[in-house]
């Protein structure tokens, strides 16, 4: 496989110092790679810290043409244990607890196992990366993805943001997310550095790194702006940082014009991004000097990609203003899901087509606005209300989340004031043209979040 590492690329441990750049993370990395070599085939399991051996571990994988998926530092030894039994990994990478059917694998791997029974099925060639789906609890679906997306994905993210050898990115997300892996792939793919920073957007070492290491731009979530904006961020403060990028959900239009505020008086930039796990990472980018004429758009294809919409009757078009099913064609399409190890030796089964179970439209330029999503309905007296569109209507309220309880419709808000609460519930309803008992309105201190910072619906749907 053709590596995924410019010759410049670099990576930083923002905790410890060190620095790999260039021939020496070349190097480090067909190490690591080789000793793989001589660990059984198949799938290798790694669980992906902003560290520097668990990011040189991550590369070695891809450098060795060896299938890794990637899993949460935080994963439960049951999740784990399941996982394990589904799939048969071949090796263990740092595995937060031991699992029966494993010995210490070479030592030059660090905390590494090899399986001493027999090994799953032989993942498919083409096979490079399994990444659980957002939000994912339970028995996760694992998405596949082709060395081809990885690479095609990284490449095409570096284009649309125009990366070059000169930029520095923290990791402000978690690399087994789809998201801020990408962050790690584009850059090293474009030749800059990728700072490993593990204190996080309300630490005072986060920004003393920031500063320390010129770091250019941050990538965050819906709810790391409403972060940024009570943490009172200013760029002016950090004199190499004038790039913004956002994708992970919707980012309410009034942050994104606050937040493009913020940059253009600084001569920066924020990109407001559509992606999916199942597209490797990203599928558009609004170019940021189409801000704020185009506020409210997720942008165009990333080079590479198409979108159309698929309307009810089924038909794909490209005309402005049809709502319907995004449909987004690229080489960055995963090859399917799989929940077992059987699965993994299954070749590509969509053929580079992803019907997203997003509702969107695309305007008469091509900018794609995304309204929705297909099963986030709720019924309300026998009558449909999209839940994606009550968020939106609300968003002024500030966090916020609604889903679907009996015959009713919940929105669950952060702050407990009973009459804020019920000027909330007033308006739902008036909104609706309902009764008020159709709409319950409950309070919370802080919105449960997915490790990816979006609500938990799941959770929410639970306590309904």
């Amino acid at each position: 496989m053709k590596t995924l590492l410019h010759p410049d690329a670099g990576l930083v441990d923002a905790a410890t110092g060190e620095r790999l750049t260039g021939r020496e993370l070349a190097t480090r990395v067909a190490d690591l790679a080789a000793l793989l070599d001589e660990e059984p085939r198949g799938l290798v399991f790694a669980t992906a810290t902003a560290e520097l051996d668990s990011v040189l571990r991550i590369l070695a994988a891809w450098e060795a043409n060896r299938p890794v998926a990637l899993l949460d530092p935080q994963i439960t030894p049951a999740a784990l244990r399941d996982l394990v039994d589904r799939f048969r990994p071949a090796v263990l990478l740092n595995p937060p607890t031991l699992v029966d059917g494993f010995q210490p694998a070479s030592a030059g791997l660090g905390t590494a196992w090899r399986r001493t029974g027999p090994a799953g099925r032989a993942p498919h060639p083409d096979l490079a990366l399994l990444l659980t789906t957002s939000g994912s609890t339970g028995n996760p679906k694992l998405v596949r993805l082709s060395r081809a997306g990885v690479h095609g994905n990284a490449a095409a993210i570096a284009a649309a943001l125009g990366l070059d050898g000169d930029e520095v990115a923290p990791t402000t997300l978690p690399l087994h997310y789809t998201y801020g892996l990408s962050v790690l792939t584009s850059h090293l793919h474009a030749g800059a550095t990728v700072l490993l920073e593990r204190g996080g957007l309300t630490s005072r070492d986060f920004w003393a790194a920031v500063d320390r290491y010129g770091v250019t731009s941050l990538a965050a979530v819906p709810y790391q702006y409403e972060m940024l904006r009570r943490l009172r961020f200013a760029p002016a403060r950090h004199p190499r940082l004038r790039t913004l990028t956002q994708a992970g959900g919707r980012l309410h239009p009034d942050l994104v014009a606050d937040f493009h505020g913020r940059m253009a008086e600084v001569g920066g930039r924020l990109f407001v991004m559509y992606g999916q796990t199942e597209a490797t990472a990203r599928m558009t980018v609004l170019p940021a000097d189409r801000l704020p004429a185009k506020l409210g758009s997720v942008g165009l294809p990333v080079p590479g990609g198409t979108v159309s919409i698929r309307t009810d009757d089924g038909a794909e078009t490209t005309a402005p203003d049809r709502i319907g099913e995004i449909v987004y064609r690229g080489v960055n399409v995963m090859m399917g899901y799989a929940e077992s190890d059987a699965d993994l030796a299954r070749p590509d089964e969509l053929g580079g087509v992803l019907a997203t179970g997003d509702l969107g439209r695309l305007d008469e330029e091509g900018f794609l606005f995304v309204t929705g999503r297909i099963k986030r309905i709720a019924k309300v007296f026998g009558v449909r209300v999209n839940l994606d569109d009550v968020e939106r209507s609300l968003g002024h309220h500030g966090p916020i989340a609604a889903v679907a309880g009996a015959d009713r419709l919940v929105v669950v808000v952060e702050g407990t004031d009973p009459d804020r609460l019920a000027g909330i519930r007033a308006e739902v309803a008036a909104a609706l043209g309902t009764h008020s008992s159709g709409v319950q309105v409950r309070g919370v201190d802080a919105l449960p979040l997915t490790p990816t910072g979006k609500p938990d619906y799941r959770l929410l749907e639970a306590e309904c």
